[in-house]
């Protein structure tokens, strides 16, 4: 019996936090957090595609808004050039790039 996996904003959101956090403790590396998001859109029934990948964009396009905040933030109190995360722009590329090979646009 195939395992039924939620496309809610909710979980999806959960899902990409629980990925990012093992990447930043070191429990996962980039291309483990890869492929658990491989192998978890794999497990999002075809019809369901289209709504998680709206919600997976979203996530990750508020996610990567609240990181330069961060950075900036930072760039304010400490007056030097901000910390920014020097991938976040081509992570979300990425995932939307590959989601929309298996999906169609939103």
């Amino acid at each position: 019996m195939p395992q039924e996996i939620s496309v809610s904003y909710q979980a999806i959101k959960s899902k990409i936090y629980r990925l990012i956090d093992a990447h930043v403790v070191g429990e996962k590396n980039e291309a483990e957090v890869q492929e658990s998001i491989r192998r978890w859109w794999e497990l999002i029934h075809p019809a369901d595609r289209p709504i998680a990948h709206k919600y997976l964009q979203l996530v990750l396009e508020r996610s990567t808004l609240a990181l330069e905040s961060v950075g900036e933030g930072l760039a304010e109190v400490t007056e030097h050039e901000a910390v920014r995360p020097p991938e976040a722009s081509k992570v979300v590329g990425r995932v939307v790039k590959h989601s929309s090979l298996s999906s169609p646009p939103i």
